[in-house]
């Protein structure tokens, strides 16, 4: 379910713009871009967890939009055109969601969307988005029907307006268990809460784990709002795996890890990008030390592409940090932004740019925060690129880098 420059080239000159805006000061808070001058007004929309289990992530979101609308005024990257930014809290739920796609979708300023976070927030606003011909840009869905259709043994693009940012679970599954197969653990269970997401992710990680020569123990599920794991925990220490791979998200995994270490099962627990937080950490406590989890992309402060915006990001003051889809947020938001240098000049109004900004989508390629950013005919990012991070000494570190194709 993590962080971006349009051009790196221009990083010094947005940076020092961003100081001569205001945006250098401490504790800054997003904000509605302005508008003036004669200008014309095209919309840049979130949706996000803005509050509720997943509000971390959901700010680390919104900030990092915020950022990127924010310099593209600074920069007069349109000119003739004022960009603004309206957030939408979807509260990881898909009737949320829907609520705050149809608000979105009934703006006639609004020319293109980042988000949501969940899977299954996406699943359930495409056809809204599709609906109105906005180009909806998700960050952080990994799963890969989104994209390709139900039966993936014959993928089909079902929705022209959707794209995404990050990398899917088809490879971030595999991509675990090719790790875990390589430390020697041959025998996991799983444990997934049941979303499209958690289900799908781990899915497709039993799938390759087994194909890989290892072998799934036990397969179980929670409930998305389940605190008490004693009886999933009873059930796969019984199984005598050696490590535990959970598809879903912190809010439950954390406690998850907390409660098996406290039962005695003292192994790994392995997740996706929904656990790469570090607010799994604060949730599982000091036994979380050689947990795992994956995420898309490399990390951020290893990046010359990711130095400017994790520059930019500290100097705007923002009060949450930018968290696991921070860079793919700002990378989503300056696709649009790239778009739009192709589909507003001649424009009207952003409404009769609709249409060309996800034709112009289709055709975007640039270095963003988390590397290079291109959409390939399904809609999804052509990078592959993936990291096993390790809870070592209360914190998450970067174990293994891979451009997994």
């Amino acid at each position: 379910m993590n962080r971006r420059l349009a051009a790196a080239g221009l990083s010094g000159l947005l940076i020092a713009s961003l100081a001569l805006t205001g945006c250098g000061q401490r504790n800054a808070e997003p904000t509605a871009s302005g508008g003036g001058g004669g200008k014309k007004v095209a919309k840049i929309g979130l949706i996000a967890p803005l509050s509720g289990g997943l509000s971390a992530m959901g700010a680390g979101m919104r900030n990092s939009v915020d950022l990127a609308v924010k310099q593209a005024n600074a920069s007069n990257a349109i000119p003739g055109w004022e960009l603004q930014f309206a957030a939408e809290d979807d509260q990881a739920s898909p009737d949320a969601g829907k609520n705050a796609a149809t608000k979105l979708t009934g703006d006639k300023d609004v020319i293109g969307v980042v988000g949501p976070l969940n899977s299954s927030v996406g699943q359930a606003i495409q056809p809204i988005f599709q609906s109105a011909g906005i180009p909806l840009v998700s960050p952080a869905n990994t799963n890969p029907t989104l994209t390709k259709g139900a039966d993936l043994s014959k993928p089909a693009r079902a929705y022209s307006t959707y794209f995404r940012t990050c990398t899917t679970d088809d490879v971030q599954g595999p991509f675990a268990a090719k790790y875990l197969l390589s430390e020697g653990i041959k025998k996991v269970a799983t444990i997934n809460d049941k979303k499209a997401y958690g289900q799908g992710l781990a899915t497709a990680f039993a799938k390759a784990f087994a194909e890989g020569g290892g072998t799934v123990v036990s397969e179980e599920t929670i409930n998305p709002d389940d605190k008490d794991f004693s009886a999933v925990v009873s059930k796969v220490k019984a199984a005598g795996p050696a490590a535990v791979y959970y598809g879903g998200e912190y809010p439950q995994a954390g406690p998850l890890s907390q409660q098996m270490k406290a039962a005695g099962l003292a192994i790994p627990l392995m997740g996706g990008d929904g656990i790469f937080d570090p607010a799994f950490i604060e949730l599982a406590g000091s036994t979380s030390n050689g947990d795992l989890a994956t995420s898309v992309g490399a990390p951020a402060e290893s990046l010359d592409s990711a130095k400017a915006f994790v520059s930019a990001y500290a100097a705007a003051g923002y009060k949450e940090g930018y968290s696991a889809y921070g860079t793919y947020s700002y990378d989503a938001a300056n696709a649009i932004i790239e778009a739009l240098k192709v589909s507003l000049p001649s424009a009207s109004s952003a409404s009769a740019a609709r249409s060309a900004t996800v034709e112009a989508l289709n055709k975007v390629k640039f270095a963003g925060a988390s590397g290079q950013v291109a959409f390939n005919e399904f809609g999804d990012n052509t990078s592959r690129i993936l990291t096993v991070y390790k809870v070592e000494g209360g914190a998450w570190k970067a174990a293994k880098t891979e451009d997994f194709q």
